[in-house]
């Protein structure tokens, strides 16, 4: 059975430049994105399953950074003035949140 340290040594031979955190973190995604952790002593499965998560892990990131951005936006005016676009930015931010959360922990995503 393939164990967290034989799975990031098959990561570091995929991005040798990558950082000890970042191994870390793709160790945490690709077994969260399998059914099957063994399935991963495949190298094409791994190398299939690594690009995936590197595409889904940049949309997640590029959504947060838009989101902060209008979250920062937000968080200068008045709530007590927030008019219906600004609570839609909420809700997306709440949204944008749960899918980076459900890449981490391997739970579906709360439907917002």
């Amino acid at each position: 059975m393939m164990n967290c340290q034989q799975l990031a040594s098959r990561i570091e031979e995929l991005q040798p430049e990558a950082e000890a955190r970042d191994v870390a973190r793709l160790c945490l995604l690709l077994t969260n994105a399998v059914n099957n952790v063994e399935a991963l002593s495949d190298y094409g499965t791994l190398t299939s399953a690594w690009k995936e998560m590197g595409l889904r892990l940049q949309a997640a990131t590029d959504q947060h950074a838009a989101m902060t951005e209008e979250l920062e936006l937000l968080a200068r005016s008045d709530p007590r003035q927030f008019t219906a676009d600004q609570i839609w930015i909420l809700i997306r931010a709440i949204k944008v949140q749960s899918q980076i959360l459900q890449l981490y922990v391997g739970q579906p995503a709360i439907d917002v």
